[in-house]
């Protein structure tokens, strides 16, 4: 009782004291009741489901070995956010989509790295971290935006113009959408290549040691068959919860009185990723910045390099959604993704990190929230 105590408060087994959510947001979806309720049960439904998907990812990857347990985290690590945005997608909401996804990469870059740095360095001069691999993983980032740029460029520089903010119906031509069909391939194909880089070629610089500890206490390994089934019954709740969340955005944004907009760039990316979060945080405060920093980052180079183009390749597939899905994005996504990894890229180059550093990466993401609340 004392060990199960432990582990519940503990880094990584808190989001299973929110499981209670998971039946409310049933019943409460099933009684049709107010959209806004069932919105907030359903958020907080999500975190425990997917705090048990990468639990039980971890645990497979272990007795699977690097190249199959690099596969699964790829595959299951960003799962509810890849399942929340395809039923969006399959709604109809593009924008509520691309807003997700650049929430989750701001989400990872300025408030989770930022915190981590915040948190581990107030009673510490300095934190440092292995440079080489966050600079790697910073660079797949910039990468991916320019890629994510461009499209957008290419619908300005023929006459196009950039969705607004809440527009929804944006159907662009041929030559933006097979653009953005390839760019997906592009987009896959560099993230395989950072996988035989970070799993095989540099496996060091990715998997420093850090004790027994890494895991935040989560009790004796488990079994394949074991980790096998939880993945499943967790993977089948994400899916549960993730429509029922959907189906409530458009109802409950217009209850509480914010936009969609800012639903899927703060909300919704905020609870995709509450789980991860808190385990990049809880690394930092016992001054594991390594993994600190690659949970922030490693995070948002899968969800533009692997969750975006997997997106828009299931889009071009009939029945989902109502066209498909160009990597055109608004103004204030564009410029809010560039500004956030050129500051990262800043922070990071030095392999250190201070309290003050996080203050002003969490303070731009404050910035971002309330322009994004007005927009």
């Amino acid at each position: 009782m004392n060990a199960a105590r432990r582990f519940l408060f503990s880094g990584s087994g808190w989001p299973y004291l929110l499981v209670p959510f998971i039946p409310v947001a049933i019943a409460l979806e099933l009684n049709h009741a107010e959209a806004t309720w069932i919105f907030v049960a359903a958020a907080l439904g999500v975190i425990p489901t997917a705090a048990l998907m990468g639990h039980s990812t971890e645990e497979l990857a272990e007795r699977t070995g690097p190249g199959i347990g690099g596969f699964l985290n790829v595959t299951f690590g960003n799962f509810p956010e890849l399942v929340i945005a395809f039923f969006a997608l399959n709604a109809g909401l593009q924008e509520v989509v691309k807003a997700s996804l650049i929430g989750s990469i701001l989400g990872n870059i300025l408030l989770v790295m930022g915190a981590a740095m915040f948190i581990g360095g107030r009673k510490r001069d300095r934190q440092f971290f292995d440079r080489t691999a966050a600079n790697v993983q910073v660079l797949m980032l910039l990468l991916a935006a320019a890629a994510l740029v461009l499209p957008a460029v290419f619908e300005l520089l023929h006459g196009g113009r950039l969705p607004k903010v809440g527009e929804e119906e944006v159907n662009y031509g041929n030559e933006v959408e097979t653009i953005s069909f390839i760019v997906a391939f592009v987009l896959l194909a560099t993230y395989a290549g950072g996988l035989l880089f970070s799993l095989k070629t540099h496996r060091s610089l990715f998997n420093p040691s850090h004790g027994e500890d890494d895991h935040g206490g989560g009790g004796e390994a488990w079994s394949v068959k074991r980790s096998v089934i939880t993945l499943a019954v967790a993977g089948v709740a994400v899916g549960l919860m993730s429509e029922i969340l959907v189906g409530s955005i458009t109802e409950a944004s217009e209850t509480i009185g914010i936009s969609e907009f800012f639903v899927g760039l703060i909300v919704v990316a905020i609870v995709g990723n509450a789980a991860e979060h808190w385990v990049a945080i809880y690394f930092a405060a016992k001054d594991k910045m390594d993994l600190a920093v690659n949970i922030s980052i490693g995070s948002s180079a899968q969800i533009a390099l692997f969750v975006a183009p997997v997106l828009v390749l299931l889009s071009f597939v009939p029945g989902i959604g109502d066209h498909p899905m160009a990597l055109v994005f608004n103004g204030y996504e564009l410029v809010a993704v560039l500004l956030a990894i050129l500051v990262a890229n800043f922070v990071v180059n030095e392999g250190e990190s201070t309290w003050f550093e996080g203050l002003q990466l969490l303070a731009l993401y404050v910035v971002f929230g309330v322009v994004f609340f007005y927009a």
